[in-house]
């Protein structure tokens, strides 16, 4: 009996957006189990703290089974072999992405070859959408709806107030 295939979908996740989910959802029909990992993101100023981004991605994710959120520090690659993953997914939007996803994954299997990279495209629908964008909309008070789940909108709500509510 062969053994499941363990995939790991590393980000910052602040906050998870609709693109991220198209990711996580197709990876979940790709593999047996995928663990997204939230990393601490110690060299940038994040809008949710650690906590927060475990919480607003676990409901986000919540109709997933066999997908788990848990947080991560230092080398995605040790992460990525303690979790028993083979796998480590990638969202790709453009060339640009392309460019910088493949040196890092060039990076990462130099330290850890049994370990390979995939690239997910985002569909059209979310192909434009950045958490980064997402953040300054929704705190300068637009409609950022069209772009996160709802649970993730409440929490932005939340935390701008009321701007950007739909």
């Amino acid at each position: 009996m062969s053994q499941p295939v363990i995939a790991v979908y590393p980000g910052t996740f602040d906050p998870i957006t609709l693109g991220h989910e198209d990711i996580v959802r197709r990876a979940a029909r790709l593999f047996e189990r995928v663990v997204i990992a939230v990393a601490t993101a110690h060299h940038k100023k994040t809008l949710f703290t650690l906590d927060e981004r475990l919480a607003i991605t676990r409901e986000a994710l919540a109709d997933l089974p066999q997908v788990s959120v848990v947080p991560f520090t230092g080398l995605v690659t040790a992460f990525a072999v303690a979790q028993g993953a083979r796998v480590m997914v990638r969202g790709v939007r453009s060339v640009t992405d392309f460019d910088y996803e493949a040196q890092l994954a060039g990076m990462n299997r130099a330290l850890v070859p049994e370990v390979d990279t995939i690239y997910l495209t985002p569909s059209s629908a979310t192909q434009h959408i950045s958490s980064t964008l997402v953040r300054e909309i929704s705190m300068l008070g637009g409609d950022v709806a069209q772009f996160v789940s709802p649970p993730v909108l409440a929490h932005l709500m939340r935390r701008h107030g009321e701007r950007g509510r739909p």
